[in-house]
């Protein structure tokens, strides 16, 4: 059979297939990745040749097959690292080419104004000066001036709070005004008196006709938690006289009223009281003692006889006898008047 032979490679030749071969990548350093390329700071252009298309696939498949191997900490980083961050990249922003101004409205843009050197202030500038300086002092001295009136204002409010309060009256048909018009009464006349001295306390009559020291014993806790007086008047035992009860049982109902009083807070005035003697001297003097002893026991200011003067006297008495007509009504309340004043 014949053979063809090739002729031997001469040395030109050779020699080129060398070159050839040391150009490209040896088989020792294995297959080149584009990770290898790069750390060994090489490009395909120091090849001087492009690879062929198998040459790619194997760089593929060998970079793939190298992913593969690597362990599995390096594709999955354990719990609690992480990568660092990323420096940011400074920009430079180029410099404008000339200073920019906003533009506003003419309104409110400033307008420069020449000076001038005077000898004297002037005469507008002064005035306003002083004027604005007024104003100050005067705004200075309001508050000062609204402290004294008011302070003045409180004082009176409070000096005539002291003076007002409330006159409760517990009697029974003299204070109560029977067989008469209330309005002539002594108790209105009270009233009166007190507007004209210049007292605003008010005056409460809980007076009843033929009321007695027991009756007004149980009314006077409601009349104390009704009205809160600042004094209470007490005119009773007249009835309890004509009835004939006992001294001692006066003094005690009349004696719980003034403790009851006090304990509210209410001064107390005790208007004394006599009866005819129809039940005897002993009988009238044990009667007439109970308000004069009541007034030294409790130390309450009293007045001995509330009828002085008019009682036995006809023409200030009613038909019946027992009771002052209209016109003892001013005797009653000068009775009165001058022990009743200083406890208001």
């Amino acid at each position: 059979m014949w053979v063809r032979r090739w002729p031997r490679p001469t040395r030109c030749s050779r020699s080129r297939a060398c070159s050839r071969a040391s150009r490209r990548p040896s088989s020792s350093m294995g297959s080149m990745t584009f990770s290898s390329a790069l750390r060994l700071s090489s490009n395909w252009n120091d090849w001087k040749t492009k690879p062929t298309c198998s040459a790619r696939t194997r760089a593929r498949w060998s970079s793939s097959s190298s992913l593969r191997l690597r362990p599995a900490r390096m594709t999955e980083p354990a719990l609690g690292r992480s990568r660092p961050a990323s420096r940011p990249s400074s920009v430079d922003l180029p410099e404008p080419d000339e200073p920019t101004m906003a533009s506003v409205s003419p309104l409110f843009s400033s307008r420069e104004s020449s000076c001038r050197i005077v000898r004297s202030p002037s005469v507008l500038g002064t005035t306003l000066l002083r004027l604005w300086a007024l104003r100050i002092l005067s705004l200075m001295e309001n508050p000062m001036r609204a402290w004294f009136l008011s302070a003045g204002l409180g004082l009176l409010l409070l000096s005539q709070g002291a003076v007002a309060g409330t006159v409760l009256i517990v009697g029974d048909s003299i204070s109560a005004a029977f067989g008469l018009d209330t309005r002539v009464g002594w108790v209105t006349l009270l009233e009166k008196r007190l507007k004209e001295q210049g007292f605003d306390d008010k005056v409460i009559n809980a007076s009843i006709s033929g009321d007695t020291s027991a009756g007004g014993q149980a009314r006077l806790p409601a009349l104390l938690a009704e009205h809160k007086p600042e004094l209470v008047i007490l005119e009773l035992g007249g009835n309890d006289g004509l009835r004939g009860q006992l001294p001692a049982q006066l003094q005690q109902n009349l004696s719980s009223m003034i403790d009851s009083s006090r304990a509210a807070g209410a001064k107390v005035l005790l208007l004394g009281m006599r009866i005819p003697p129809n039940y005897g001297p002993r009988y009238t003097k044990a009667f007439e003692e109970v308000y004069s002893n009541l007034a030294e026991e409790k130390k309450v200011p009293f007045v001995p006889f509330f009828l002085e003067g008019v009682g036995g006297v006809p023409q200030l008495m009613q038909a019946d006898g027992l009771h002052p007509a209209a016109a003892a009504q001013g005797k009653l309340l000068e009775n009165v008047w001058p022990t009743l004043k200083p406890l208001l």
